[in-house]
């Protein structure tokens, strides 16, 4: 196990109505709140009434941007930071799922830069500075609530990058299981591919004896198995949902790496498909993950044997380890399926004229992977591997 720092600091506030107590953990900060969502759904629901109104018997002065779409754009990133300087705001509220909340980070960012925040985005400087932020969360999926990650796509060069620091980790987030009951199916299984995900690349790591931490990656990939039909079969249910919403935070608040190196090739692999083609984040992992366990196995049989026994059950009895191995990879695969998630790139009408492109951006900065570190070929094979 490595050495390492985890600090969490962002405050959690989980469960039924929790939302109740907005405006009271954003005045900390001051008196101009940007409120940032996608879906009109908020308005039709009530919640942004709710906000609003706490927000106006509290004396915060509040202005809003709409409209973030997934794999969200450095345009609407932009947009945010314009309002944040001219208005001068104090807070940012973002209110929705991973989009709008690494939309927030990232204009919280912009807000406190003189130059454009795609900087940070090319490895082009550190942050330093940003605006504080908080979240409602209105989809289990990517974990951003509770870590400092921020993902953000410039359609104008097709690219999806990522940054991370400390400093964009939110105050506090609301995790309420209710906000997430009227969630799509669709956008159900993605998010919990993502979460899936997000374990993954976390415990498929280099770094030896990280027993516990190996263990507690498995009870989330294993309430995600157990759990995640059930919902598909109500939608509505509240127990089933709280179960996936603090899966996916647990799944990336950094704890599942701690005293590990990690290996997030997949994301990145991913990001180049979506950047192109604007395709759902989940279901390109969904796509992806299981030609990327079957290219790199080998690195560390015991690693995926243990997987399949532990996550899949499968029984290893008169079988080599190699067997158990890619029978476990082809478990998550059929769970993937058998939740409705896609398995080629086929399915989205991707071809493999744009290989090249995508295995060329991906590695631009160098190999990605940490289990195994992967160039630029070796990108270009797990993509036609997908097709």
């Amino acid at each position: 196990m490595n050495n390492f720092v985890w600090h969490s600091p962002c405050k959690i506030f989980f469960g039924a109505y929790t939302q109740a107590d907005i405006a009271a953990e954003c005045s900390q900060y001051g008196k101009k709140v940007l409120i940032v969502y996608g879906s009109e759904r908020i308005k039709s629901n009530g919640l942004f009434d709710n906000v609003a109104k706490q927000f106006v018997t509290a004396g915060i002065e509040y202005l809003q941007l709409g409209g973030v779409l997934p794999n969200p754009r450095l345009s609407t990133v932009h947009e945010g930071v314009a309002i944040c300087k001219k208005e001068k705001v104090d807070f940012i509220l973002a209110i929705g799922g991973g989009s709008v909340i690494d939309t927030a980070k990232a204009i919280a960012v912009g807000a406190k830069y003189s130059g454009d925040v795609w900087d940070f985005y090319m490895n082009k400087g550190k942050i330093t500075e940003t605006l504080p932020i908080g979240c409602i969360l209105t989809l289990a999926a990517t974990g951003s609530e509770c870590n400092g990650n921020s993902v953000i796509s410039n359609w104008d060069s097709k690219m999806k990058r990522a940054v991370g620091t400390p400093l964009l980790l939110p105050k506090f987030s609301i995790l309420d299981p209710a906000l997430t009951a009227t969630v799509p199916r669709d956008h159900t299984v993605y998010g919990m591919v993502d979460i899936m995900a997000h374990v993954f690349e976390q415990y498929f790591s280099p770094t030896k004896s990280t027993y516990l931490v190996d263990r507690m990656s498995e009870a989330v990939m294993k309430t995600v198995v157990a759990i995640g039909p059930k919902l598909l079969t109500k939608l509505d249910d509240y127990g089933y949902r709280a179960e996936i919403l603090w899966s996916g935070t647990q799944a990336l608040n950094l704890s599942l790496s701690c005293g590990k190196d990690t290996d997030f090739a997949s994301h990145d692999i991913e990001h180049e498909v979506s950047a192109i083609y604007d395709i759902p984040h989940g279901g390109g992992l969904a796509i992806i993950f299981p030609n990327w366990m079957k290219y790199v196995y080998k690195t560390d049989i015991n690693k995926f044997y243990n997987f399949a026994v532990n996550v899949w059950c499968i029984d290893p009895k008169g079988k080599s380890d190699d067997t158990v191995a890619l029978e476990g990879i082809e478990a998550t695969r059929a769970f993937f399926t058998s939740l409705g998630a896609p398995s080629t790139l086929a399915h989205y009408k991707i071809g493999g004229d744009k290989i090249d492109e995508m295995a060329e951006k991906c590695t631009m900065f160098g190999p990605v992977g940490g289990f195994k570190k992967l160039e630029k070929q070796d990108v270009a094979a797990i993509l036609k591997m997908c097709l």
